[in-house]
């Protein structure tokens, strides 16, 4: 049995790094702003932000000295300063594994390592913050190894018919690699370079707060205004700056992007000064989604996101490291799917909904256009000679035009042990879902859909928090076809269970 041992010397800087990032407002504000200031708040203030500084030096040298971990069959983790903590871990747990590579890290050729969980709570993830890069490496393939032994030992309803995998670490596969080509696509779709709008305006607020240049800036803007030719040059230099930012700001966060995959797992990694690799179970995909917003549809791009059941830091960084490269062509994401999982299929003939759907969903009441209305008949207020009744009358029209849209690009299927929903308006988002991932649906019928003869259908998949999905207003036959395809559950069950 290995003996526990404590965490990289080099997370005492990590901490210390972080906890002076946090702190240099209050340092700045307190001893260079207010340094003269000799009131009360900020006399007995500037002694309390040093004296907290010192505790949390202390905290945080206590908590590198308390804090271990051994591995053997499983994760076993110790840590606490005056309450002591013990969690063990199984292999098995592990879904996902996000490594992230920022600047820091690059300075002390380290890297950071999060194994997360499909467990519960703040202490699911196993995160180590600092390690070197060989031990990140001996880690992640000693987890992916007890992992394949653990799931050999315990097969799933997709190893029915696989087999057993080699325990041998196979070839990846290069699926993506992002080119110069795909990058320059990547900042005008999205719209990255108006990223350097609210930067600039922050920038401002802060120089105005701290040293008051408002009134100058004011009496330059003035000035400028004086001269066509310089509002020209300006108005030029200003979108070039914006395209070189936007271009810049994507290169930093896409750059060396790949999608690699082997027998058991698939690999993702990005970002140039950050780099985050992430690798995902192939068995713990819940569920694929396929999203367009209405920019991506007129361009023909689509965005690929793996739903897992992993246990994220922050639903931000998890709603990032699931995605597969967010510009990727329609066809291209359709095939890639199908190369990563070889067991999911998408098929791209869905079935519409029928013509009732459309009458329901037209008739149904728009919030918004109560609302929008109410306020528009409360203020009375005509805009350019238009009366405030043609704005009521164009919101109305708006509404009805989105949801023909929903109504035309809602479609479902349902395909063997597979099912697929597509819906959205102006965005869409197609969903795929395998039964066996499935855990629990709903067929529900409100008053007029009685009287169309038709239902709603759902379906809830594992994920953090669980993923809700569906369609409304399937013909009822439909809903009761659904109902016993997901039936047809318990008998993969029974297969895999004899």
């Amino acid at each position: 049995m290995r003996s526990f041992q404590r965490y990289s010397p080099w997370l005492l800087l990590f901490d210390t790094w972080k906890l002076g990032k946090s702190a240099i407002f209050f340092l700045v504000y307190f001893f260079l702003i207010k340094g003269g200031s000799d009131s009360f708040f900020f006399e007995y203030g500037r002694p309390a932000v040093l004296i907290l500084l010192g505790l949390s030096l202390i905290r945080i040298a206590l908590k590198w000295l308390t804090k271990k971990y051994r591995l053997d069959d499983a994760f076993h983790l110790h840590e606490g300063i005056f309450t002591k903590s013990k969690r063990t871990i199984p292999f098995s747990k592990i879904e996902n594994i996000n490594e992230h590579t920022s600047f820091f890290h690059r300075l002390t050729g380290t890297t950071s390592l999060t194994f997360e969980t499909g467990m519960r709570g703040d202490e699911a993830a196993v995160e180590f913050d600092v390690v070197s890069r060989i031990h990140a490496e001996e880690l992640k393939r000693f987890v992916s190894l007890q992992s394949i032994e653990e799931s050999e030992a315990e097969p799933m309803i997709e190893s029915v018919s696989e087999g057993k995998e080699d325990k041998q670490q196979p070839d990846r596969i290069i699926h993506f690699r992002a080119q110069k080509k795909d990058l320059v696509k990547a900042s005008f779709t999205s719209l990255s370079f108006l990223f350097l709008i609210p930067v600039v305006g922050g920038f401002y607020s802060k120089l105005d707060d701290i040293f008051g240049v408002e009134k100058d800036a004011g009496g330059l803007i003035a000035f400028l205004l004086q001269s066509g030719w310089l509002i020209g040059t300006i108005a030029f230099a200003a979108v070039i700056i914006s395209i070189g930012f936007g271009l810049t700001r994507t290169f930093l966060k896409y750059g060396g992007f790949e999608i690699l995959s082997d027998n058991e797992r698939i690999y993702i990694q990005k970002g140039v000064l950050d780099t985050t690799k992430f690798s995902i179970s192939k068995h713990c995909v819940q569920a694929i989604e396929i999203n367009q917003t209405f920019l991506k549809r007129l361009l023909g791009l689509a965005e690929v996101k793996l739903t897992s059941v992993g246990e994220s830091r922050a639903e931000e960084e998890k709603l990032e490291s699931n995605s597969l490269y967010p510009f990727l062509p329609v066809q291209r994401a359709y095939e890639m799917v199908e190369e990563l999982l070889p067991t999911y299929q998408v098929t791209e003939k869905m079935n519409r909904l029928p013509r009732s759907a459309l009458w329901i969903r037209e008739l149904r009441p728009s919030f918004l256009w109560m609302i929008g209305t109410g306020v528009l008949w409360y203020f009375k207020q005509d805009v350019l000679n238009v009366p405030w009744w043609i704005f009521s009358v164009l919101l109305l029209m708006i509404v009805s035009l989105v949801r023909y849209f929903d109504y035309r690009n809602t479609k479902y299927t349902l395909n063997a042990s597979f099912v697929q929903f597509k819906t959205g308006g102006l965005s869409t988002s197609l969903f795929v879902s395998k039964r066996s991932k499935v855990i629990e649906v709903n067929v529900t019928r409100g008053f007029i859909q009685k009287i169309a003869g038709l239902a709603s259908v759902g379906m809830i998949n594992r994920s953090k928090p669980v993923h809700h999905s569906g369609i409304d207003d399937v013909p009822l036959e439909i809903a009761g076809s659904f109902y016993k395809w997901y039936l047809a559950r318990r008998d993969e069950i029974d297969l895999v269970n004899r």
